[in-house]
């Protein structure tokens, strides 16, 4: 089922302001993070994750059950690895013993240290979304097919190339400060977009990031030095990859899933870069492949400020409160297949308009 949306447009300030001020009182109460619910829902997430994991590691090829917890620590490794997601919009000071906590035991672990995912702010400035200095955005519906397959191939490159950065590159950085500079700027922060670049970044870098850094440079060497004194079978190595590809695959396309990218690279107010995203209805399934309320992508967009488990009554509530067809309800997509499909739609009709104007132009 493919839905039609029309284009985000300019909309007037007073009633840009009337609809932010009324869902936002429909929302006043869902702002505060519950930290139990964090702790609990990581742990549990996280202790799932490695042991299913362990299990995939250990079996052979041909094990029906190690397939079986692959597909497990697949899904929980992606549902623990995404509370980044929401470290990076707590406020200052709030949940940091969560925080290290996480990074010890997701963020070292998986090669993810926090300071790696700061760049997501930009993500949600009306001053850098959609554009250059948007490291999670590409404006697929305003190119081709070949856009999506070469965004859809960073699966097979980045888990490599991040172990890299860390192995290698992490110790070579240290050798000249302008090296250093450049490693912060351009390789330290997790991006589809290449032409994003964080200049800012090394004057905010703290001890505590270096710290992490060097720490998961360390975790990237003994995984190779296991192997080395044959203390690890070497095959491991290619599983572990693949338990990465996989974790990348389900966010690559729930990424895609999140936006309408129809933003040409201009800046945009708040109200459009809301119109731009999606929220997804969905059902248990949804829940897998978009946990922490990553669902709920364009309200997010509205509150960044809503915690995860307070998502799904936020997005109840505006679909009750506000009036049928408003601009609130023109962002919901009722699965995946109806937001690829749409942007699939766009896509080919674009070849289609070039090929006729190719046609004309002969």
């Amino acid at each position: 089922m493919n839905i039609r949306r029309d284009d985000f447009s300019s909309i007037g300030k007073q009633t840009e302001r009337e609809f932010y001020v009324r869902a936002k009182a429909i929302c006043r109460d869902l702002f505060q993070v519950d930290a139990r619910r964090y702790w609990v829902d990581f742990i549990l997430s996280v202790t799932t994750a490695y042991v299913f994991a362990s299990i995939f590691l250990a079996s052979t090829f041909t094990s029906l059950w190690g397939w079986c917890a692959f597909a497990i620590a697949v899904v929980t490794i992606y549902r623990a690895s995404m509370f980044i997601h929401e470290i990076v919009h707590l406020p200052s000071g709030k949940l940091v013993v969560f925080r290290r906590f996480w990074n010890l035991f997701a963020g070292v672990p998986m090669m993810v240290p926090t300071s790696t995912y700061e760049s997501h702010i930009h993500h949600h400035s009306s001053k850098h979304y959609g554009t250059d200095h948007d490291g999670e955005y590409l404006p697929f519906a305003n190119g081709t097919m070949w856009g999506i397959f070469g965004y859809l191939s960073q699966i097979v490159f980045q888990p490599i190339l991040v172990y890299l950065r860390y192995l290698v590159w992490t110790p070579i950085s240290f050798l000249h400060s302008g090296l250093r500079q450049w490693t912060l700027a351009n390789a330290s922060s997790l991006v589809i977009n290449f032409k994003y670049h964080n200049h800012a970044k090394s004057d905010r870098y703290t001890a505590e990031d270096t710290f992490w850094e060097l720490f998961t440079c360390f975790r990237a060497a003994v995984m190779l030095g296991l192997v080395l004194f044959g203390v690890m079978p070497w095959i491991r190595l290619p599983k572990l990859l693949l338990l990465a590809m996989a974790v990348l695959t389900i966010n690559h396309l729930r990424t895609l899933a999140a936006h309408r990218y129809r933003n040409h690279g201009d800046s945009i107010s708040h109200l459009e870069q809301f119109q731009d995203s999606t929220n997804i209805s969905g059902n248990w399934w949804t829940e897998l492949w978009c946990p922490l309320g990553l669902r709920y992508h364009g309200l997010h967009h509205l509150f960044p400020g809503i915690p995860y488990h307070n998502l799904g009554e936020a997005h109840r509530r505006l679909l009750e409160a506000l009036p049928e067809g408003s601009i609130y309800h023109q962002s919901v997509y009722p699965n995946f297949g109806a937001v690829i499909g749409e942007l699939f739609e766009e896509i080919r009709a674009r070849d289609d308009v070039s090929d006729g104007t190719r046609a004309i132009l002969r």
